[in-house]
């Protein structure tokens, strides 16, 4: 896939990926004070690719706890593909509210049986080329899934992880995808599956888009080194 943009246009220097090292071994210290998030979760008490995939479709736009609510209402009735297939949509709905956009959310889910069994088999893919033409599944949701549930790299880049990267001057991009896109080729791959979580956490947290806590910011003294410009 071509950049929408010149190589030019994006920074990742020598020296900010040796500035990396100190700063991702606070964000792992800090992450792991805070409680697990509600994907992470499911993948290490159930080892479930298919969990963790409808865990992450659900997740979007909605607050962790309310995914986890939700989650536990409908992984208690749908364990598998073919029990989504059997629910109907209705009931579905009604165990998934209130995440954002359920009613669309429901419809997409019914959707996915069908779409693994033509498409694949009846397995969930560990490929995001694959994983993306599922429904409901973007770049976002199929990264995440194949780092999560496949343990396999993968770089994961929502509105956290676009704006703190170019806020701390790795690169210069306009959208998610040209960050995912040129994380990719630069960042080092030891980075790739913890990336998203660290970031989504301190984002979240402490370097947040409006009005940034940075008296309270864990890498306040390291910010030189990674070039933040926030």
């Amino acid at each position: 896939m071509r950049l929408p943009l010149s190589d030019e246009s994006f920074i990742l220097t020598p020296m900010n990926i040796e500035a990396l090292t100190p700063v991702m071994r606070i964000l792992k210290r800090e992450y792991e004070k805070k409680r697990t998030p509600i994907v992470e979760l499911i993948q290490a008490r159930t080892k479930d690719p298919f969990q963790v995939l409808v865990a992450t479709i659900l997740s979007a736009r909605t607050l962790d706890r309310t995914t986890a609510a939700a989650c536990r209402k409908l992984f208690g009735v749908v364990r598998n593909l073919e029990d989504l297939r059997r629910v109907p949509r209705l009931r579905l709905e009604r165990l998934i509210y209130p995440v954002g956009f359920y009613r669309t959310k429901a419809k997409l889910l019914k959707k996915l049986p069908g779409a693994v069994a033509a498409q694949f088999g009846g397995v969930i893919p560990n490929i995001v080329e694959d994983l993306i033409r599922l429904p409901g599944v973007g770049r976002k949701t199929a990264n995440l899934v194949v780092a999560v549930a496949f343990n396999k790299p993968a770089i994961c880049v929502d509105v956290h992880v676009h704006r703190i990267s170019n806020r701390w001057g790795l690169i210069r991009t306009r959208t998610p995808l040209q960050t995912e896109l040129v994380l990719r080729r630069r960042l080092p791959v030891k980075y790739w599956q913890v990336f998203n979580a660290y970031l989504v956490s301190f984002g979240q947290s402490v370097c947040r888009g409006v009005r940034p806590h940075c008296g309270a910011c864990p890498i306040y003294a390291q910010c030189d080194q990674v070039g933040c410009i926030g």
